[in-house]
């Protein structure tokens, strides 16, 4: 094994240190207890495949997509085709050799129910200058959340580490040492106290996997809908018998990454791109706005045209 696959492995929590997640450089006592776990082979051959996309941006360096909730970013375990990856193969043409062989292209990453804004790059000088922006914490990223309960608070930083679960491999959690430290600011924009539900802006200072779920979740506001940090049966507490209809088609979280700003790493202008939520997380919305008598105006120079009453909105970019 090489010095750069050890390195991914304790990178993607597949590294224990007597049961913790640990990273990479820190230093062993002796007497510890190390298990490695090695994810599930994927057959290196991938192959393009004619994936509409919605393209917000395109250059001779960049792509910037508005990825749909239920596209899976890079070819995985379960996952081997129907990615952002193959669609990218097919748009793009050739992207060998440029991020890895699974992930050519790919420089940061959307959880597959997870829509919003996500930038793909054409040629490895875009790569390494995004990456380093990455790892500089530079990049600004605003997310959209419903949530369930009530902050008491109206705004707030989350500053907790995040490490592998211990016997739930799939799952991430909050730990207390050898994680990797995570930092989520967040908003609330509007409460929904009958419901008990609330509209959240999050924005991320670090980039772990499930961050935004893990930390909310872990303060006892999970997005609502979420299939893995969620409240069970969470749905059945909710009175307003519309109101669960709209929630139960999500059939995943409400978590839209909406805005994404970098600087180009060709030619140092600085970029922002925001989308809309998709119609189903939008209907919700749209439904506790007119529910509550919101200001319309408010929805609309968020997201775009001003409701019209049944619960949807045009996707705009």
């Amino acid at each position: 094994m090489t010095r750069s696959q050890l390195k991914r492995l304790i990178d993607e929590n597949h590294v224990l240190v007597d049961g913790v997640s640990t990273k990479a450089g820190e230093k062993l006592r002796g007497g510890e207890t190390v298990i490695v776990s090695f994810p599930e082979a994927v057959p290196s051959g991938l192959h393009p495949e004619a994936i509409p996309l919605s393209i917000l941006y395109e250059d001779a360096d960049l792509i910037v997509i508005d990825k749909p909730a239920g596209m899976v970013v890079h070819p995985a375990p379960g996952h081997q085709g129907g990615t952002l990856v193959n669609a990218l193969l097919h748009h793009c043409g050739d992207l060998s050799g440029i991020g890895g062989e699974l992930r050519p292209g790919i420089v940061h990453r959307l959880d597959k129910d997870t829509s919003g804004v996500l930038v793909a790059t054409k040629n490895e000088a875009a790569l390494n200058g995004l990456a380093r922006q990455f790892k500089e914490h530079t990049v600004q990223r605003r997310y959209l959340a419903l949530i369930q309960g009530l902050p008491g608070d109206d705004e707030g930083v989350m500053d907790r580490a995040i490490g592998r679960h211990p016997t739930e491999r799939k799952r991430m959690a909050l730990v207390t040492r050898a994680g990797r430290r995570a930092v989520t600011r967040w908003k609330v924009l509007r409460r929904f106290r009958e419901d008990r539900l609330a509209l959240v802006e999050l924005r991320l200072e670090t980039g772990r996997t499930h961050q935004i779920r893990v930390h909310l979740a872990g303060n006892g506001f999970p997005v609502a809908g979420d299939p893995v940090y969620g409240h069970k049966g969470w749905l059945k507490q909710v009175a307003d018998g519309h109101l669960r209809q709209l929630l139960f088609a999500l059939h995943r979280q409400a978590l839209h990454a909406e805005n994404l700003g970098f600087i180009h790493p060709g030619n140092g202008r600085y970029l922002e791109f925001s989308s809309a939520p998709p119609e189903d997380m939008m209907a919700v919305l749209h439904y506790l706005w007119d529910k509550y008598q919101l200001e319309p105006s408010w929805l609309a120079r968020l997201f775009g045209p001003v409701p019209n009453g049944k619960g949807t909105i045009d996707t705009c970019s």
